[in-house]
């Protein structure tokens, strides 16, 4: 990590069960009144402050997903998100990066996402050579959305596909939150950020405070 980067879990607890540690040790000696207490000889070096959001943060955890696990992700990223005259393809803004990222997590709801991610890209391409005899990240947009539409529906998808199904819902849900936690993307949601307003606020719009049934406050 680098100096702004903020404190790790580790250093925090470390750092609060040390003091505690030490207090417990040392006996407690009463001082007289007017005597100022001593800086302590060694500053923390953790030191706590803000965290720097525009710094990307670094994480311990290895990145799990092979190269061709990558490969098959960029793939059906871009098919469930692809570029148009408006924005960008999920993965022009790291949303394979992010997947990895995700499952790679020393968490348990990210192991379960590891199992369920993993084994989806493995039943894809089996899918994808099956009917096709390619990888999927090798098939065209046509082929690709051939196996994507059998899945994409839990309710309607055959028994032979549910695990396929399965997967391909929470890898959906995946590519979304990546998708749309990206700076690229946030207009297309509407969403314009912290900007000025150039005059007085305008308060909220009329249609919305006669949609809730309240009365505007003048």
């Amino acid at each position: 990590m680098s100096d702004s980067s903020p404190i790790s879990r580790r250093h925090a607890l470390k750092g609060l069960l040390g003091g505690a540690a030490g207090a417990a040790a040392v006996p407690t000696i009463a001082a007289p009144r007017e005597t100022e207490p001593a800086p302590p000889a060694h500053p923390s070096r953790f030191v706590f402050h803000d965290p720097d959001f525009m710094q990307p943060l670094k994480f311990p955890w290895e990145k799990l997903l092979s190269a061709e696990e990558l490969a098959t992700t960029q793939a059906l990223a871009d098919l469930i998100l692809p570029k148009d005259e408006a924005s960008p393809a999920a993965s022009e803004v790291g949303v394979p990066e992010f997947i990895n990222e995700w499952v790679s997590a020393d968490y348990p709801a990210h192991q379960e996402d590891r199992e369920v991610i993993r084994g989806g890209l493995g039943w894809l391409n089996t899918e994808s050579f099956k009917r096709f005899s390619k990888r999927f990240e090798e098939l065209g947009a046509e082929q690709q959305s051939q196996i994507a539409d059998d899945v994409c529906d839990a309710a309607k998808a055959k028994p032979e596909h549910h695990v396929g199904a399965a997967f391909f819902k929470r890898f959906r849900q995946l590519c979304v939150g990546g998708y749309y936690s990206h700076s690229q993307t946030w207009k297309s949601l509407g969403y314009v950020g912290n900007i000025s307003v150039g005059g007085p606020y305008p308060g909220v719009l009329p249609e919305i405070i006669e949609k809730l049934g309240l009365q505007e406050v003048i």
